[in-house]
C-alpha cells in the first residue's frame, strides 16, 4: 500500500512537516514522486519510518539513527529483537518504579510499613537497567557476566546510608574533576585526588577492585565514543585526562600519561 505525505503523518502521529525534515536530511527519502509532485511513500518506507520512530523513543539522535539505518549490514529482524529487549527493559523499570510509589502511598497512609531499603529499590534497579541497557554488551564481554552479575547485585543490596554517600561521591568526584583538568595536569595533586574518588566510587561498584581493572576502565572511557561522550559532554578532553590521572594513580601504563 502506498501513502502521500499526509497520510503517512496521520497514521504515524507525526506532521508532515517532520517527514520533509527527514527527506531534506536523508533520513527518510518518498518511494517515488508521482506526476503532480507529491511524495509518495511505499511499504520500505513505512518500514523504515517505524524504525526511526522507535530509535527516537530510545533517546537517540536523528543522526545516531541515520547512522544506523544507513548501514549495510543493518538487520531488521535484530533491530526489531534488540528494540522489544530495551523497551521490556523500560517497562520493568517503570513497573519497579510504580510499586515504589504505591508502597510509599500505602505507608504514608499508615497500611504498611516501608523499610528504608524499600524506598530506593526502584531508583537502583533503574541504574542498574540503565547501565545494562547503555553498556551492558561491552561490560560484560570485557569483565564477563559473573563479575557484573555481582556488581549488579551489591548495588542491588545497598542500604539507605551507602546509596546517599554515593551520590555525594559521585558529586565530588565531577567537580574535583572538572577542577582538576583545568589545571591540565594529570600527576597533580587536584587530578591525583580525583582519580582516588574514582577508585573510591568503583568500589561501591565492584566486588574486588585492582590497579590492573581500574587503568582498563580509564582506557575503555577513551576508547568508547559513549563513555567519552559522558565525561567530555561538558569539557571536551576530559575523558582523556581522566585517564592519564588514574594511569598514574594506579601506576599502570604510565607512558600513556606522558
Amino acid at each position: 500500500m502506498e501513502y502521500t505525505i499526509q497520510k503517512l503523518g496521520q497514521l504515524a502521529g507525526i506532521s508532515t512537516r517532520t517527514l520533509r525534515y527527514y527527506d531534506e536530511i536523508d533520513l527518510l527519502k518518498p518511494g517515488r514522486i508521482n506526476s503532480s509532485g507529491y511524495r509518495i511513500y511505499g511499504q520500505s518506507e513505512v518500514d523504515r519510518l517505524q524504525h526511526i520512530l522507535f530509535y527516537r523513543e530510545l533517546g537517540l539522535s536523528l543522526e545516531q539513527i541515520r547512522e544506523l539505518i544507513n548501514t549495510a549490514s543493518f538487520d531488521r529482524a535484530r533491530t526489531l529483537s534488540e528494540h522489544l529487549k530495551q523497551l521490556l527493559g523500560k517497562r520493568k523499570q517503570l513497573d519497579l518504579l510504580i510499586a515504589n510509589v504505591e508502597k510509599t502511598i500505602a505507608a504514608h497512609e499508615g497500611r504498611m510499613v516501608m523499610t528504608d531499603q524499600e524506598k530506593f529499590e526502584g531508583f537502583k534497579q533503574k541504574l542498574i537497567d540503565d547501565n545494562e541497557q547503555q553498556y551492558g554488551q561491552e561490560i560484560r564481554e570485557k569483565y564477563g557476566d559473573d563479575v557484573i552479575d555481582q556488581s549488579n547485585k551489591k548495588l542491588k543490596n545497598m542500604t539507605q546510608a551507602e546509596h546517599e554517600e554515593l551520590t555525594r561521591l559521585t558529586d565530588e568526584l565531577y567537580s574535583t574533576l572538572a577542577e582538576a583538568f583545568k589545571t591540565g595536569d594529570p600527576s597533580g595533586e587536584l587530578a591525583q585526588k580525583a582519580a582516588d574518588l574514582h577508585r573510591q566510587w568503583l568500589t561501591y561498584h565492584w566486588t574486588q577492585y585492582s590497579k590492573e581493572a581500574h587503568a582498563g576502565l580509564a582506557r575503555m572511557y577513551v576508547d568508547d565514543e559513549r563513555f567519552r561522550a559522558h565525561y567530555d559532554e561538558k569539557q571536551p578532553g576530559t575523558a582523556e585526562f581522566l585517564r592519564d590521572a588514574v594511569l598514574v594513580y594506579t601506576g599502570v601504563g604510565q607512558s600513556e600519561a606522558n
